[in-house]
């Protein structure tokens, strides 16, 4: 009789034992930094993407770096319609901005001396590379006004990446951008698309 109660212990140490170990596997793989399998037995496909998407910016420049879109990004109003380049003079800043008036593409420029009128205008000439009115070998030239006084307005990146001085003593009208945002200008402005100057 002592066997068999002393036998009937060890049967119920050893079921504890193994119900223990169960649940301590269930906890482990229920834990929330591991990814819950699929019923093919691969991590979850869902949570790499979410990982993906974190990391993802928007649309070029800074375009809107998002994780929440910046005020900066949208673009402004009363600056048009359709597909167009707008230029605000105060904040310094170019939208690009397609047919379904959203901005793809928002960067800020380094601009010379002497700006254009707020007004709009259309691209009329473009260079590839040329030296620009302030001595700086620059690329990527994107001309879209002439004043009565010669001087002229465009788009450019300095092939060096430096920006004008605007303290400059001569009347330039050179809006410098970054090579990748001259690039993205480039691209997008092609000679009669619309370019809006807002104050």
């Amino acid at each position: 009789m002592a066997r068999s109660s002393s036998g009937a212990i060890v049967a119920a140490l050893t079921a504890a034992a193994l119900g223990g170990v169960g649940f301590l596997a269930f906890q482990a793989e229920a834990a929330p930094d591991r990814p819950a399998a699929h019923a093919g037995g691969r991590g979850s496909d869902t949570a790499k993407d979410q990982d993906k998407d974190a990391g993802k910016g928007g649309p070029g420049g800074t375009a809107t770096g998002q994780g929440g879109a910046k005020a900066q990004d949208a673009v402004p109003e009363a600056s048009g319609v359709g597909q167009r380049v707008v230029y605000a003079l105060a904040q310094k800043r170019i939208w690009l901005v397609g047919a379904d008036e959203k901005a793809t593409r928002t960067f800020e420029v380094s601009p010379s001396t002497v700006n254009p009128p707020p007004g709009t205008y259309t691209v009329t000439s473009r260079t590839p590379n040329v030296t620009g009115s302030d001595g700086t070998p620059v690329e990527h030239v994107v001309i879209f006004h002439k004043d009565p006084t010669g001087i002229v307005f465009g788009f450019s990146a300095a092939v060096d990446g430096s920006s004008p001085n605007p303290a400059s003593t001569k009347k330039t009208g050179a809006i410098r951008e970054t090579p990748a945002d001259g690039t993205a200008m480039w691209n997008f402005a092609v000679n009669k698309t619309k370019v809006v100057v807002i104050p």
